[in-house]
């Protein structure tokens, strides 16, 4: 028995434009309980020209009475000013403590290091927490026209356009700026080696940060771009084996804290296949579902990480630095006795035919699993038996977090 899963990065129901994500708020959530997450935190975005409440409302009303595990957001800022910088406060007293800003993803997403600093300033007043997508996006803008000018326009030039040294100097830059000001910042998404022996380094310092990774970025790698590469388009991008070997070594010595999944799911027939460019492949990939099976299969199993830690980085540590620690995230008296009871003997293999997740592929197509979701309790009431609901009726509740208290 462990506690239930906390993923704390999901992208549900995310309108980018072009396209919509394949999983909203009730596709995604069942998905996650049937896999043994009873917790997930998803990001709202602030468009251009919104504020930070009419960002808050937006996503309370797609996730209403429709989420089958229990529910948080975090609060992504896209368009600083004097009233989202008020309204940070505002998100605090909703229960939304935790914020991002994007390095990346140029004229759409993206902030300058102006306004980190002053976001940075202002979390610590606040006592909130920003996550950061760290890649310089200045850079990567450059290299996507070049690519496409010379007519590079296959999925592996997603990749090449975003290599590892814009992780690493993107970290580098939000690392100082986290000591000028003294605040906690959280990196999402962590992928490559440069950029955890960064983060390391800082943390010898003094510098307070919380480091995320994600299954992609452990067990899959850039042979992937070779067939059906559009699948794999995700950002940052898939690695080398080298990268996984690193990041595997960072979380059983615990310079990584957390494995979220940036759940952000797209079929591949009809969405991830649209377009003649890799420019125009929407970004993101399905893995809600599996994560707790791929740790305890490819992480404890192959004795990369022990059971208590891979119950850390899949609960406990979300919980402790995201406000829920210890309603969330553990197993003991006055909790909310989110359980999962784990048959370790039970084996089988991945398959999109067999997933619940709204989506036509999984990036982990016949990776072989060993164990199976028994039983899932969420605040002791059994919903989950055999990865099967008991009932089809979502009991998901919206979690109004604490403020950031320093976390681990």
């Amino acid at each position: 028995m462990l506690p239930g899963g906390i993923d704390p990065h999901t992208h549900f129901d995310l309108d980018i434009g072009i396209t919509k994500t394949a999983d909203d708020f009730y596709s995604g959530t069942r998905a996650a309980i049937l896999g043994g997450t009873t917790t997930i935190l998803d990001y709202a975005t602030q468009n251009k020209g919104e504020t930070l409440c009419k960002a808050f409302e937006k996503q309370v009303k797609k996730s209403k009475d429709v989420c089958f595990c229990d529910y948080g957001f975090h609060m992504g800022m896209t368009d600083w000013n004097e009233i989202t910088s008020i309204e940070m406060n505002e998100m605090i007293k909703k229960g939304v403590t935790s914020f991002k800003l994007y390095m990346a993803y140029k004229n759409k997403l993206q902030v300058n290091d102006g306004i980190i600093y002053q976001a940075l300033k202002r979390s610590k007043e606040v006592k909130g927490l920003i996550a950061f997508h760290c890649e310089n996006g200045d850079v990567i803008d450059v290299l996507v026209k070049e690519a496409l000018k010379n007519n590079h326009n296959a999925p592996i030039y997603h990749a090449l356009t975003r290599p590892n040294i814009l992780e690493e100097e993107a970290i580098t830059r939000l690392l100082y700026l986290a000591k000028m000001t003294d605040a906690c910042v959280y990196v999402v998404h962590l992928s490559t080696r440069e950029g955890l022996l960064k983060l390391v380094d800082a943390k010898k310092q003094g510098i307070k940060v919380h480091v995320e990774t994600c299954p992609q970025y452990l067990l899959l790698n850039e042979q992937s771009y070779d067939y059906e590469g559009e699948k794999y388009v995700m950002s940052p991008p898939l690695r080398k084996a080298q990268d996984n070997e690193a990041l595997w070594n960072g979380l059983k010595i615990g310079d990584i804290e957390t494995i979220g999944t940036d759940h952000c799911s797209f079929n591949y027939i009809g969405q991830k296949n649209m377009g003649d460019n890799f420019s125009m492949i929407p970004n993101g990939a399905p893995g809600v579902e599996h994560r707790m099976a791929l740790l305890y299969t490819y992480g404890v199993l192959d004795s990369k990480l022990s059971f208590n830690q891979m119950v850390a980085l899949t609960s406990t540590n979300a919980a402790k630095i995201f406000g829920l620690y210890p309603q969330k995230g553990t197993i003991m008296e006055n909790c909310d006795a989110d359980l999962v009871v784990l048959d370790p003997q039970h084996k089988s293999k991945i398959k999109a035919s067999m997933q619940s997740q709204n989506v036509d592929y999984t990036p982990y197509e016949n990776f072989e699993r060993q164990g199976l979701m028994r039983y899932v309790f969420l605040r002791g009431r059994k919903v989950v038996e055999n990865e099967r609901l008991i009932d089809d009726k979502p009991l998901g509740k919206y979690l109004h977090r604490k403020p950031y208290s320093g976390g681990m």
